[in-house]
């Protein structure tokens, strides 16, 4: 056999060691994670005023933390994720249970967690356990099989029912997150576009009901949504605030900490959920096209290496991490043009916060890791039998 065919005959195997499998990893995709992340850190520093104190130095913190995280993900043996996708989404399951019991309030939501060392918020890290938990259960559902709705009653169980903790939170904008993210992996996994559409009609049917579940500011975004100026100083503030600071950046933007609404203190929330626009404020639209154009990089990388995996379990982890990156992109930048609720979804590798840059990076880690794998022969139905 050549060179070349026992290289390959080890690339199915898995048999690889850590430094092999550091030189297969895609470290242009890390380069332009780094791009994305420089964005962020100087929006943080614009937001401080020029310090790096108190969110950019700790952000930077993390980032390095969260890179040492990617590269660990990234050599793990893909077959061990597939074989302990379930106890991780039970582990994070089990975070969401006690954030209900002993969890801290933050701005009226009581999201978090003290373990410590850290303050953790369970809702962000079961964004990929929900995407591994439901990977692993169609890696082991035959395409002949989806068509049986009763083998759709799994999945749904995964992901309604961190979905209702997590809507007791209350966090509507992560609830949103889990729900469209596994939808759009379950499609690609072969369920039936028809089952969705009735998925649909019977939201769209039991809304009424649901809107008197809804709590009261969650009711008056919805409102505001479509008239923020019937609440100049109250639900409508956030958006006309950020649609005056969207508007007066113009093409190039007011300049680097030049902007008047986020340096004012008009803009709430500057440094997370609404950093988009103090970055369209000061850089511009040109800024933003840029900014915009880092993510559709990302996303094609993401895709492509969904694509290139050979095998179920990879393609659909890759699908769900990529489709995930996108609705956090789309829904945030829309929620500060005013076009959605105000839902409070951050900006990925640019707002402000330890749990979600580190779960972040452990997403861009197990996109690493497929690509690292992508020609690992995984077996069928969730089989073992390469181990």
């Amino acid at each position: 056999m050549s060179d070349s065919g026992f290289m390959s005959a080890r690339l199915r195997r898995g048999d690889m060691t850590a430094p092999e499998k550091l030189w297969q990893m895609s470290w242009s995709l890390i380069f332009w994670v780094c791009c994305i992340f420089a964005f962020g850190l100087a929006m943080l520093f614009s937001a401080a005023g020029g310090n790096l104190q108190p969110w950019a130095g700790p952000q930077l913190a993390r980032f390095a933390v969260g890179l040492v995280m990617l590269v660990t993900v990234a050599v793990i043996d893909l077959r061990l994720l597939l074989r302990y996708a379930y106890l991780f989404y039970a582990l994070v399951f089990v975070l969401l249970v006690v954030v209900e019991v002993k969890g801290f309030v933050v701005g009226g939501a009581q999201r978090w967690v003290d373990l410590g060392l850290i303050n953790l918020q369970p809702s962000e890290l079961m964004k990929p356990a929900i995407v591994l938990a439901l990977a692993r259960y169609f890696h082991g559902v035959g395409m002949e099989e989806i068509g049986q709705p009763t083998l759709l009653i799994p999945p749904l169980v995964i992901i309604f029912a961190p979905v209702a903790l997590i809507m007791i939170q209350p966090d509507l904008g992560t609830a949103m997150l889990l729900v469209m993210g596994s939808g759009i992996l379950m499609f690609m996994a072969g369920v039936r576009l028809w089952k969705f559409a009735a998925v649909t009609i019977v939201s769209l049917a039991a809304s009424p009901f649901a809107w008197t579940y809804l709590h009261d500011y969650q009711q008056n975004r919805i409102l505001t949504l479509f008239n923020p100026a019937r609440d100049p100083l109250g639900a409508g503030y956030h958006i006309l605030q950020s649609k005056i600071a969207l508007g007066s950046g113009g093409l190039f933007g007011k300049g680097f900490m030049a902007g008047t609404q986020s340096h004012l203190n008009f803009l709430p929330e500057r440094q997370t959920d609404f950093i988009f626009t103090m970055l369209a404020e000061e850089l511009g639209m040109v800024g933003g096209l840029a900014l915009l154009t880092l993510y559709v990089i990302l996303l094609i990388y993401g895709y492509a290496i969904a694509f290139r995996c050979r095998h179920q379990f990879g393609r659909l982890v890759a699908v769900g991490i990529t489709a995930g990156f996108f609705l956090y992109v789309f829904i945030n930048i829309a929620m500060v043009m005013g076009l959605i609720p105000v839902v409070g979804v951050t900006l990925p590798f640019i707002s402000y916060g330890g749990t979600s840059l580190l779960t972040l990076m452990l997403c861009v880690g197990l996109l690493m890791n497929i690509h690292v794998h992508r020609d690992v022969h995984m077996g069928v139905r969730g089989g073992f039998n390469d181990f």
